[in-house]
């Protein structure tokens, strides 16, 4: 499966809660599978989508995904001790890793040669973290939702994307109506 088919199958498990979705083509995958206010897309800060996600879940009590990218993570590697350090039980952060720099041409990331995201997660002290195939995305997803604790998912996928448009939607519609979303 490529990021894309697993953001298809996670759709509807998604769907009730708030979303924040990686920069690029993540983001895209996403709005044209299932377009939900619940969404926000990050449009720009490549690596910020799991601190939002932090940030956010600290804020409220609402389910908070992040869902977030090999790529990504390794450009914020901050992030995870901040969020083994700052529990919330309210928050998921699933990192799509690919292998690759999907949104600039699949360059190959860390994470697909020798670096472990699921190894350096637990490095940083986050206790709930779990590796699972492409295929079990869904099942490990709904269950950690179910957990109520905080888990770090680890969803190892082939590299590849779809062809598919930019978001033409004003970041402040996204803005707006994503805090509308999580007001509600």
């Amino acid at each position: 499966m490529i990021r894309s088919e697993i953001l298809r199958e996670i759709a509807p498990i998604i769907r009730d809660h708030l979303v924040v979705c990686n920069i690029g083509l993540p983001s895209q995958e996403l709005h044209m599978i299932d377009d939900q206010p619940s969404n926000f897309y990050m449009l720009g800060t490549m690596g910020l989508s799991s601190s939002i996600g932090l940030g956010l879940a600290l804020a409220q009590d609402k389910t908070v995904i992040s869902i977030d990218g090999d790529g990504s993570v390794l450009t914020n590697f901050g992030t995870l001790p901040t969020i083994a350090n700052n529990v919330a039980d309210n928050y998921i952060l699933l990192i799509i890793d690919n292998g690759s720099y999907g949104s600039t041409g699949d360059q190959p990331t860390y994470a697909g040669k020798k670096t472990s995201l699921t190894a350096v997660a637990k490095a940083c002290g986050c206790e709930n973290v779990i590796e699972c195939q492409d295929v079990d995305t869904p099942k490990v997803l709904q269950e950690a939702i179910d957990s109520r604790k905080m888990t770090i998912i680890v969803s190892k996928c082939d590299s590849g994307n779809i062809k598919l448009p930019v978001i033409t939607m004003d970041p402040v519609v996204i803005r707006d109506r994503f805090m509308k979303a999580v007001s509600a």
